[in-house]
């Protein structure tokens, strides 16, 4: 069969992947690490991509492509298709206030009204993570920059193009300008001017955000070729990140994802759009025509790094730890809201260590306590999906700290129902290479890859009480 390949261009390096397109099996793969920071100069990304790319053994055999990426960030052309200036990354929190002003002038004054007004128009409620929060940070704060705009793209369309042989020359022009920049649904709905539940622009929001309207990319749909590349390459559309790992996955609906890294994310392949009016769900869309909602924690496996320095031990130790204590750890309960929380949205919030007696105050009991507070705190994110209507009836449980075995034994019972443990992998530039696969071959939907060595985890023996002491522990917070 073909060979597809998947890259996904994140925030920390491009890796490529190069893949059968029937059976889905793995024939070579490379990567390369991107800069630090929170803005980047994107020639970076394209400079990685072509390192990634010959590590991978190149692509001169390869029938298609499809790229996937960090979602959000903003990347600011001119008229020729020049970056205006180094482009502003999901993670860049400068545009805070501009998400705040943006919420409250859709709003009619009353509490709430903005909140709702964001949601019933795009599923989305403006945080600084959004690239039209970062939009109206630039009009606002480099106005001789903002001036230049002809066109906004995000990362994945931006390399995409590039890809495609567009972008600049050697002088800085572009070749091509940007008019052929393309997209697609996924990676434009955490855009904060896209519709996923109708698939158009909204130019009005995106005209409020910047003052003016520009360029956008086309929106490919799903399984269309969005352009040719060097010696007849086929090229898919993309996604975002998230949309990228569901497919790679082969999520459905019924499945939640549990990612758990350096922070947690929790999110579920929907047949329905969520428009959450709190702000916790993001309505995003995904990478087949279903919806991605999503939501995101701040603390995840920095809060074990912490309680493993606490106690003298690293991971695998404290694993060993945490499996020796009872479920509940005697009553010990860590909220882990190390460097605040954004779900719920406590910014402010400090750790805290609850029930703390004598008896109970061991290596053992902390270990524990600080595993299933991590799960509890997702725990509540995956109650806030449910309570938007998703369903939930197997959990895939990715990221790093997913190889704990602690994490993988005690993940079921707080989170109530069976839970998947796929083998570590590349999961968002595979789901780039099986989208790149499905453009090839032209079905109606992309090739069934089965999930390689997975691992099942049945629910063992629930904690009885912790959800509950966890949630009357965590809700110190939310009333003060």
């Amino acid at each position: 069969m073909p060979l597809v390949a998947g890259v996904d261009t994140s925030t920390q390096s491009c890796k490529v992947v190069v893949r059968d397109s029937g059976t889905g099996q793995l024939v070579r793969s490379g990567s390369a690490k991107h800069p630090d920071g929170t803005e980047v100069d994107p020639a970076a990304w394209w400079r990685a991509c072509e390192e990634a790319r010959d590590r991978a053994g190149g692509l001169d055999d390869v029938a298609a492509l499809s790229v996937g990426g960090q979602q959000h960030g903003m990347v600011a052309l001119d008229s020729e298709g020049a970056v205006v200036r180094d482009a502003l990354l999901w993670n860049d929190t400068r545009s805070a206030k501009a998400a705040a002003d943006l919420i409250e002038e859709l709003g009619d004054g009353t509490p709430g009204s903005g909140e709702k007004a964001w949601a019933d128009a795009v599923g989305i409620v403006p945080v600084a993570s959004f690239t039209i929060t970062k939009l109206r940070w630039l009009a606002e704060n480099e106005p001789h920059n903002a001036e230049r705009v002809a066109a906004v793209a995000l990362p994945h369309d931006w390399l995409t193009w590039r890809i495609a042989g567009d972008g600049p020359t050697k002088d800085g022009h572009g070749a091509d300008g940007p008019q052929r920049l393309v997209t697609d649904r996924s990676d434009a709905s955490g855009t904060g001017y896209f519709d996923g539940g109708s698939n158009s622009y909204r130019f009005d929001l995106l005209e409020r955000g910047f003052g003016r309207r520009v360029g956008l990319p086309a929106v490919i749909g799903p399984g269309e070729q969005a352009r040719s590349g060097p010696n007849d390459l086929v090229i898919g559309p993309g996604a975002g990140d998230n949309a990228g790992a569901a497919l790679g996955l082969g999520a459905r609906p019924g499945d939640v994802m549990v990612s758990i890294g350096t922070s947690g994310v929790v999110t579920a392949v929907s047949d329905t759009p969520v428009r959450d009016v709190s702000g916790l769900v993001a309505g995003f869309s995904d990478a087949t025509g279903r919806y991605l909602p999503l939501l995101a924690t701040i603390n995840g496996s920095r809060t074990f790094d912490a309680v493993g320095r606490l106690l003298g031990v690293g991971h695998a130790e404290l694993a060993e730890l945490a499996l020796s204590a009872p479920p509940g750890a005697e009553g010990l309960v860590l909220v882990p809201y190390l460097e605040g929380e954004r779900t719920p949205n406590l910014p402010d919030a400090t750790g805290s260590l609850h029930g703390v007696r004598l008896a109970n105050t061991t290596p053992a009991n902390l270990a524990r306590a600080a595993v299933e507070g991590v799960l509890c705190s997702l725990a509540y994110a995956m109650d806030a999906l449910v309570a938007q209507g998703v369903a939930a009836r197997r959990i895939i449980l990715i990221g790093g700290a997913a190889q704990s075995e602690a994490v993988r034994r005690i993940a079921p019972s707080v989170l109530g129902m069976p839970v998947v443990v796929p083998n570590p992998g590349e999961y968002v530039a595979d789901g780039a290479a099986r989208q790149a696969a499905w453009v090839l071959s032209g079905a109606d939907e992309a090739p069934t890859w089965e999930l390689e060595a997975t691992t099942t985890y049945e629910v063992e023996a629930p904690a009885v009480g912790l959800r509950e002491r966890y949630a009357e522990a965590s809700q110190l917070f939310l009333t003060r």
